[in-house]
């Protein structure tokens, strides 16, 4: 199966994660937020309803147990967690605001599309 970029999904219905790695000095397929390996789980940057649209354009990252749950709980750091997504998800598939609207039912960012 293929999102309709043509990206091929997993069994699970994932496209690769297109969250940019937050540690590439270091090379290090951990935890998105720490680093540490180990028992990661995938995170859908946009729950619920949009956990599928999640999954089928990269807006996924790695977390262990510990940063999952942080990140469930702190609401603003999930908030700028979806500003960086939408960001990336423009940039990549070349979306403009309303495009990103019509996945993901509403815009992160600020009025004029910027990243901050």
């Amino acid at each position: 199966m293929k999102n309709e970029y043509g990206v091929t999904l997993d069994s699970n219905g994932y496209a690769p994660s297109i969250m940019p790695d937050p540690m590439p000095e270091i090379q290090y397929c951990g935890c998105y937020v720490c680093g540490i390996g180990g028992d990661l789980a995938r995170h859908e940057v946009f729950p619920g309803t949009f956990r599928s649209n999640s999954k089928k354009y990269g807006l996924w990252i790695n977390l262990c147990p510990k940063c999952h749950a942080l990140v469930h709980k702190c609401q603003d750091d999930h908030r700028e967690l979806k500003k960086k997504a939408q960001a990336v998800a423009m940039n990549y598939y070349g979306w403009t605001v309303q495009e990103f609207r019509e996945r993901f039912g509403k815009s992160y960012l600020p009025i004029d599309g910027s990243w901050v």
